[in-house]
């Protein structure tokens, strides 16, 4: 495919044009050429990288795993076990906010059970949990 303008690479990848520009800033994406108006000309690589970023991030990588992702992919020399690291560790990662998130869902659960409904609100146990919580426990759920 030919060359795209910031707009029609955005529309393309289904990302907004400040999302192209960014990681431009960030050098997620090579300083485009220009036409003689100054209009950025991007072309199908870009897209394939955009998309490649894109994709990392719904599985929750960063853009700083996305750009090491993107220089193994690049290397001649790199091998599968460092994408692999890095994909062990985004793993672990997602099992310690998993296991966060289940804490909090049975916190929740808790306070849930634990509130009549048709007491005033300021019988509430979860407003009250809310309130003393932090003068008492600093630490987190």
């Amino acid at each position: 495919m030919g060359n795209f303008k910031v707009g029609e690479l955005a529309a393309a990848a289904g990302v907004g044009r400040d999302t192209i520009r960014y990681y431009e800033r960030m050098g997620l994406l090579r300083e485009p050429a220009r036409t003689a108006a100054g209009y950025r000309l991007y072309d199908a690589t870009d897209l394939e990288r955009v998309n490649f970023i894109r994709s990392a991030q719904e599985l929750g990588f960063t853009l700083d795993q996305a750009r090491q992702l993107l220089a193994l992919r690049a290397s001649d020399t790199a091998h599968a076990q460092a994408v692999l690291d890095i994909t062990l560790a985004k793993i672990t990662d997602a099992e310690v906010r998993l296991k966060r998130l289940s804490d909090i869902r049975d916190m929740l659960r808790l306070l849930a059970d634990e509130c009549p409904g048709e007491v005033p609100v300021s019988d509430c146990p979860i407003l009250t949990f809310l309130t003393e919580r932090r003068r008492t426990d600093h630490r987190k759920i």
